[in-house]
This record gives C-alpha cells, structure tokens and sequence, in this order.
C-alpha cells in the first residue's frame, strides 16, 4: 500500500503539486512555518530529524481557493527557501526564525512578523503570576498591560477581517497605527527601566518585540498581511496530528509523498 502511494504521487498527484505551487508563487502573500518529523532511512542514523515545511496562500487573500502545501526536507537550511520560493516576490510571512528573515533580506522581499509570539509569551507570564499575585496585582503587571495593549490591537483588526485590503489598509493606517507606534514607545520605556528581568517570560516578550519591531510594523502599510501566522500553524496541524500516530517516516520517497498527499487533501 505504501508502494501505491509513492508511485502515484510521483507519476500522477505530483502534477497536481506542481500546478498548485505555480497558483501560490501568484500571490500576494505566502505565508511560512514548519515542524519537525523523525526519519528512518534518509543515510543518517535511524530517527534523525527531519522538517515539513508548509507554505500557504495569505489568510486575507479572497482571490480564489486556498493553496495549502507541505515540502519535505532534511534541515531548516535557508537553502530549501531558496529552491522553494527562488521565483517568489510578494510578501513573506514568518516567525522569528533567522532562516526566514536571511532569506527575505537577501531575496529582497518584504518580510511580516508573528504578534502571536509577542502575545503568547506574556500570556504565559499571566498565567504564572495568576497564581502567586492578587487580582489588583496582577491587572497591574507589565505582562498584563502588553497583554491588553496587544489585545486592543487584534480586536480592532479582527473586525475588518471581511473587509477589503483597501478598506483594512486604510484603517490599520488611521485606527491601528497609533496604537502599534504607542506599543513600541512604551515597550522601550519598560526596557530602559529595567525593571523586568530579560530572561523572564515578559522580559522574552518585551526583547522579541523591539528585535522584531520591523517586522511586526509590516501589516500597517499593506491590507493583505495578517497580524501573525496562526493560519500556518493550523494548516500545519493535520501532520502533526497524524505524526502523534506515525511516529516516523522510513524511506525519504515515503516523506515527499506524504508532503504531495497532505498537501491535496
């Protein structure tokens, strides 16, 4: 059965692929993400780590049909980005990886970051001091404040999410951009007080957010880019799903034809 599918993804649904990768190098927006998958038989040891990277069409883009799709490799190398989106200009949308941003800047493309990083590691310290600090306490808290400031962000935004790129464009502009500029002020303010310890989970978030400043400012100056890349990573949750059952992939022919095959699914 393994045999069948192998065959015919590399004789018959590999064209599809192909089709499909052409309809994505067409768009506006791409974003970006990965995870890692164990490998029997690739010539390194048995369970060496591998990667499926997964590319997929922009979540604002209401062009046509989304194009999801999986590319099996050995490393995170900025190589595999090369030979992958080596025809690509628009817009590249990622985590903090440096892979990415090596890619984007020697690609030249312009490059969106992940509000959900920011807000995911002072959500964390939130939870933590939930249980040690008072209610007032804790409403008072740094990594409580981000908290809010980046919620009024995603709140705002999230309500034109139906609108078109012209309309959220214009309103990131007049409505959102003020608030991302205050954000960045007063991160800088919390930093220069040095008040928090850096390698505290709301020290974390407030360093991710100035070294990613220019990134996570990209979506203000273009209605297509989303304010993170939460889209890719449920695009890339069926795999992980089905890796929970697998557990490891034996031959690399076993790997790419998984990719093909998620990818049409």
């Amino acid at each position: 059965m393994c045999g069948w599918v192998i065959r015919s993804s590399e004789i018959y649904f590999s064209l599809v692929y192909d089709w499909m990768k052409q309809e994505l190098m067409n768009q506006p927006v791409i974003q970006a993400d990965e995870t890692p998958l164990k490998e029997n038989r690739d010539g390194r040891s048995t369970g060496s780590t591998s990667y499926m990277w997964v590319y997929m069409t922009g979540e604002h883009d209401s062009g046509g049909d989304k194009v999801i799709l999986y590319d099996y490799q050995k490393t995170r190398g900025t190589d595999h980005l090369w030979d992958f989106l080596s025809s690509y200009t628009g817009v590249l949308v990622f985590d903090g990886y440096q892979s990415y941003h090596t890619f984007s800047e020697e690609k030249k493309l312009i490059s969106a970051g992940y509000w959900a990083h920011c807000r995911r590691r002072f959500a964390n310290a939130v939870k933590a001091a939930g249980k040690e600090l008072e209610e007032k306490q804790l409403y008072n808290s740094i990594a409580y404040q981000a908290l809010t400031r980046i919620a009024a962000i995603y709140k705002l935004d999230g309500s034109w999410k139906d609108r078109s790129s012209g309309y959220r464009l214009a309103h990131r502009q007049q409505i959102l951009k003020p608030l991302v500029e205050d954000y960045f002020r007063w991160v800088k303010e919390q930093i220069r007080d040095y008040s928090v310890p850096m390698k505290s989970e709301t020290g974390e978030g407030l360093s991710y957010s100035v070294s990613q400043e220019p990134y996570l400012r990209a979506f203000l100056d273009n209605g297509d880019i989303p304010l993170d890349n939460s889209a890719c990573e449920r695009a890339i949750r069926p795999f992980c799903v089905g890796r929970k059952n697998w557990n490891v992939i034996d031959t690399v022919a076993g790997a790419q034809a998984s990719a093909i095959a998620y990818s049409i699914a």
